[in-house]
C-alpha cells in the first residue's frame, strides 16, 4: 500500500512537472512570437544614439513607393548592418532590406548595383543612390536623393558683401552649404553683373547701369541674401522683387545698421527694405536684447537672444524646446499686405527690449528700450500665379558657421527647415540626423586603479566568499 501511495505521488508530481513545462514552453513561444511581430526597443543613451531622427521617421513613414536598402559587406558584418537597417524597415512595410556578400555572391551583388564606395544602396523605382557609410546621415540622405526628381538649387547672392559659402571661418557660410546639400540641394553663388560683391565697395554710375539687366536665374529654387554690407543696386532689388512676385522663393537676412563698434556698420539698403515693407515686413533700426538670462546657460550675453519657444508655423513646429540663437538681431513688425500674408516664425519673450540708442563704449540703458516680445524671423507668401514665398530675418549672424556647427543649438535645423519650406519641400522639415558625437572615457590613474581592484580582486573574492558561506551552511 505504501508502494502504491508513493507511486501515485510520483505520478502526480511527474504530471505537475510536465504541465508546468508545457505552460512555460507555451509562454516562451508566445513571448517570442509577440517579440518578433511587435519588435520594440528603448534607447536609453543620452544622445539617442540608437534612435532615428524626426526627419528620418517622417520621411520613411510618408514613402509612397517601396524602397529597398541593400547592404554590401562580408557576412560577419551583417548583424551590425541589420541592427541599423531594421530601424528603417520597422517604420514602414514599404522598406525592404537585403544583405549581400559581394565576395561570395559577386554576380548578385553586381546585379543589385554594388559600388565599392557605397556599403548601402537605396533603390526606389529605377533610381538608385548610394550611402557612403552605415550611418543615419548617409542612409537618410540617400533616401532623400532617391525620391527627388530634377535639380533643386539654392543660390547664394553675392552682390553686396554677403557671407560666402566658400568661407570656412566662424563667420562664413560653408556650414549653410553643407546643410542644404544634405537635403539634396545643389548650391552655388550668383553674382549680378556690375554688382559689388565685396563689403565696403560702392557702384559708380557705369557699374549701376551694367547691373540693370539683373534677373535671378530660372533654375534657382531658393535665393539667399545673407547679410549684405553695401546697398544693392536698384536693378538687383528690382530683380529680386520680380523673382518673388513671379513665384520665386527667397531668404533675406539684413544685419544691424546701428554703429556698435569701431567698424563701419552695414548700409541701410533702403530700396530692399522698402520692398520688404510693401510685402508686410518692416525691419526696425534697433537692437534686440534678451534680459531673461536664459542665454547665460550657453555662455551668451543679452545681445544674443536665445529662443526655445516658437510661433506656430510649419518651419518651427519640430523645434519645440530646442534652442536657437540670434546675435545682434533687429526686430521686425509684420502685417498682411495687399497681395501677401505674413506670419511670425521666431520671436522673443516679454523679457526683452529693443534699444534704439547706443552710448559710449556700446553702453545700453535697458530702461530706454521698447519692451518685448519682438519678431526676429517672419515668413510670407506672395499671392501670385504661381505663389511666391519669402522669409526675412533681422540678422545674418544666426546662420554663420559658428552657430550652424554647434551641437547645443538647433540653428542648422532651422536653416534647413526654412529652405525646405521656401522650396515647398515640407516633407523634409524636421530635425536632421546628427553625427554621433565623440564621447571618450577619460580615467585618471586613481580611478583606473580602483577599477582594477573592483573588477579583478574585490568582486571575484566576494563571489568566492558567498559560495563558501553557502557551502558552510549546508555542510
Amino acid at each position: 500500500m505504501a508502494a502504491n501511495w508513493m507511486k501515485s505521488r510520483q505520478t502526480r508530481y511527474t504530471g505537475y512537472a510536465a504541465a508546468y513545462t508545457v505552460v512555460v514552453l507555451a509562454i516562451l513561444a508566445a513571448v517570442n512570437f509577440l517579440a518578433n511581430r511587435y519588435d520594440k526597443s528603448y534607447d536609453a543613451t543620452a544622445n539617442k544614439q540608437f534612435s532615428l531622427s524626426d526627419q528620418t521617421i517622417k520621411l520613411v513613414k510618408t514613402l509612397k513607393t517601396d524602397a529597398t536598402l541593400t547592404y554590401f559587406g562580408d557576412s560577419g558584418s551583417f548583424q551590425t548592418a541589420k541592427d541599423t537597417l531594421d530601424r528603417y524597415s520597422d517604420l514602414s512595410p514599404k522598406v525592404h532590406t537585403v544583405f549581400l556578400d559581394p565576395t561570395r555572391k559577386p554576380q548578385q551583388a553586381k546585379a543589385a548595383g554594388y559600388r565599392s564606395d557605397s556599403p548601402v544602396l537605396v533603390a526606389i523605382g529605377d533610381k538608385k543612390e548610394g550611402a557612403k557609410s552605415l550611418t543615419e546621415q548617409e542612409i537618410t540622405g540617400a533616401l532623400v536623393r532617391a525620391q527627388t526628381t530634377g535639380d533643386l538649387n539654392v543660390c547664394f547672392l553675392s552682390a553686396g558683401g554677403e557671407h560666402t559659402i566658400d568661407d570656412t571661418a566662424g563667420g562664413g557660410y560653408s556650414a549653410a552649404k553643407q546643410v542644404v546639400e544634405r537635403d539634396n540641394y545643389k548650391s552655388r553663388t550668383i553674382t549680378p553683373k556690375g554688382a559689388a560683391p565685396e563689403a565696403g565697395k560702392t557702384l559708380n554710375v557705369g557699374q549701376a547701369a551694367s547691373a540693370a539687366a539683373f534677373e535671378v536665374p530660372k533654375d534657382c529654387t531658393v535665393v539667399v541674401a545673407g547679410g549684405p554690407q553695401t546697398d544693392y543696386p536698384p536693378a538687383v532689388v528690382s530683380g529680386l522683387k520680380a523673382y518673388v512676385e513671379g513665384g520665386g522663393r527667397a531668404l533675406f537676412m539684413l544685419d544691424e545698421t546701428m554703429k556698435l563698434g569701431h567698424g563701419q556698420p552695414p548700409a541701410d539698403n533702403a530700396d530692399l527694405v522698402k520692398v520688404l515693407a510693401d510685402w508686410g515686413v518692416t525691419i526696425n533700426k534697433d537692437l534686440v536684447l534678451d534680459l531673461s538670462g536664459l542665454g547665460q546657460l550657453f555662455g551668451l550675453g543679452p545681445e544674443v537672444p536665445l529662443i526655445a519657444q516658437y510661433a506656430s508655423h510649419a518651419i518651427t513646429q519640430p523645434l519645440t524646446g530646442l534652442p536657437t540663437a540670434f546675435p545682434l538681431s533687429r526686430s521686425l513688425d509684420i502685417k498682411n499686405g495687399d497681395k501677401t500674408s505674413v506670419e511670425k516664425v521666431v520671436g522673443t519673450t516679454e523679457d526683452s527690449i529693443a534699444a534704439t540708442e547706443i552710448g559710449p563704449g556700446g553702453a545700453i540703458d535697458p530702461k530706454k528700450g521698447k519692451k518685448g516680445p519682438f519678431t526676429l524671423v517672419a515668413a510670407g507668401t506672395y499671392n501670385g500665379t504661381p505663389a511666391g514665398r519669402f522669409v526675412v530675418a533681422g540678422t545674418s549672424a544666426w546662420a554663420e558657421n559658428s552657430l550652424l556647427g554647434s551641437r547645443r543649438l538647433a540653428n542648422s535645423d532651422l536653416f534647413g527647415n526654412i529652405v525646405n519650406w521656401l522650396s515647398s519641400n515640407e516633407n523634409l522639415i524636421s530635425i536632421r540626423p546628427k553625427e554621433t558625437p565623440d564621447q571618450p572615457l577619460n580615467l585618471t590613474s586613481q580611478r583606473l586603479g580602483m577599477l582594477f581592484w573592483l573588477s579583478v580582486v574585490i568582486f571575484p573574492l566576494a563571489v568566492v566568499g558567498f559560495g563558501l558561506g553557502a557551502w558552510w551552511k549546508r555542510r
